[in-house]
């Protein structure tokens, strides 16, 4: 009912309710007429009779249309709530709602993704294909009444099956459900490494890989995709089956070590993979993402400001993140092109511990002096690979790098202070600013 009420202020009396006035009798003030008709409202001046009885009547069917109408509109909206209930029921399994599955003994887990811009019937529509609920219907109606549902993120998620979907809903935006996660920093390689000084292991991509694919689905433990078996599915000899773009295809058939074919190609930053995938789909799968990612940066097209192709930018830009910290990203990477244009040796000591698979900011002179295909001291060029997994700020740097005709660099502190030189006298100088120690072999 509306909030204006359905009085009727200016009611007239009925002629049934009333002496009508023959001739002769009196209806001055005093009269019974008068005051019947006075004690209930004024009476419309110059209207007939007949002419108030059908404004009587007009007014009663609009209070009776208000009061249908109303009716009515309730009635609608039972209807269309009622159609829509059937409709969702229908297509829910028909038995008076979503079919569910009962609480008891879950199955085994499953692995289900949520993709981005994933809607609750969308991940429910997976999960009861992946047998985890046992309709799409039943997990709409747990998920919208779980306000936890709106912190899911897009990933794999390891769930219980043949559960009810309210138990569905509760594992899924548990953040431990989360598995195939991993995150790979800026300069990471794919093997471990250690630190000569303290011997400390610093963990490579395949093991970060690994550690990020086990998963319990049963209960009885957790199982992994092994160190081993991701090193052997890095090396096979298929490129196009690890997802290597155009771009890097023909350079990559002719690295000289299969096991390092992939280096720098899983670019750094945070991915997610089915961990119940092969070794060989789950390096594709990051293989080819990160590809699309150093496209972005315009990789593709950067050659007309650097004159390096986009395999030999991505080596580049490796050599950018070893050797320094973001702020003289464009500068050494300046130092890099004029040293290639001189030509001369790059000399850069992480291409020697490359080759060694240690971290040390100093080397060995027979270290220097070893031939390797990576070893920038013992010859002209860049790597046969890249050294590690460019932050897309060092691609960038090598793309667009700083103005400058720098060929000497040495950074002198713990700080990562870098002093850049042209003249080779001044270079030998800036050496001697070095602080004591910094530049001194661990060996």
């Amino acid at each position: 009912m509306n909030n204006h009420g359905s009085t009727d202020r200016g009611r007239y009396l009925d002629e049934d309710e009333a002496h009508t006035d023959p001739i002769g009798y009196p209806v001055g003030e005093g009269s019974e007429f008068h005051r019947a008709v006075h004690s209930r409202g004024p009476r419309e001046v110059g209207r007939s009779r007949s002419q108030v009885r059908q404004d009587r009547a007009a007014a009663k069917r609009k209070r009776r249309g208000r009061t249908v109408g109303l009716v009515l509109g309730l009635v609608l909206v039972v209807v269309v709530a009622g159609g829509g209930y059937y409709v969702f029921d229908r297509m829910t399994g028909g038995t008076g709602g979503p079919e569910d599955f009962a609480a008891g003994s879950p199955g085994p887990s499953v692995v289900v993704r949520v993709h981005p811009g994933d809607t609750a019937e969308q991940i429910g529509a997976a999960a009861t294909e992946k047998g985890i609920v046992a309709s799409s219907g039943a997990f709409m109606g747990a998920a919208v009444q779980n306000s936890s549902m709106s912190t899911v993120q897009p990933g794999y998620y390891l769930i219980p099956s043949n559960v009810p979907a309210s138990q569905a809903v509760s594992a899924l935006v548990d953040p431990s459900a989360r598995v195939g996660n991993v995150v790979i920093a800026e300069g990471r390689q794919l093997h471990d490494s250690s630190d000569v000084n303290t011997d400390a292991v610093k963990k490579g991509i395949y093991t970060l890989l690994s550690e990020a694919s086990c998963i319990d689905t049963t209960g009885n433990g957790p199982t992994c995709v092994s160190y081993d078996e991701f090193n052997a599915a890095g090396g096979v000899d298929d490129p196009a089956a690890l997802g290597v773009p155009d771009w890097a295809s023909a350079q990559v058939r002719g690295v000289p070590d299969r096991d390092r074919q992939l280096e720098g190609l899983i670019a750094a930053g945070t991915w997610d993979f089915d961990p119940t995938a092969s070794p060989v789909d789950i390096l594709g799968q990051l293989v080819a993402e990160s590809a699309q990612t150093y496209e972005s940066t315009g990789i593709l097209a950067a050659g007309a400001q650097s004159g390096l192709d986009p395999y030999q930018t991505l080596v580049a830009a490796s050599l950018v993140e070893r050797e320094s910290l973001p702020a003289d990203f464009s500068k050494v990477a300046r130092v890099i092109i004029n040293r290639l244009a001189a030509p001369q040796k790059l000399e850069f000591d992480s291409t020697v511990n490359y080759a060694l698979d240690t971290t040390e900011v100093a080397t060995t002179d027979a270290d220097r002096a070893a031939v390797t295909p990576w070893n920038t001291y013992a010859m002209e060029g860049l790597p046969a690979t890249p050294i590690a997994a460019p932050s897309v700020g060092a691609v960038q740097a090598v793309e667009a790098p700083a103005d400058g005709d720098w060929l000497y660099f040495v950074t002198i502190n713990q700080a990562g202070d870098t002093l850049f030189t042209r003249d080779y006298d001044e270079h030998l100088a800036n050496i001697g600013k070095v602080e004591d120690g910094f530049l001194e072999s661990g060996r």
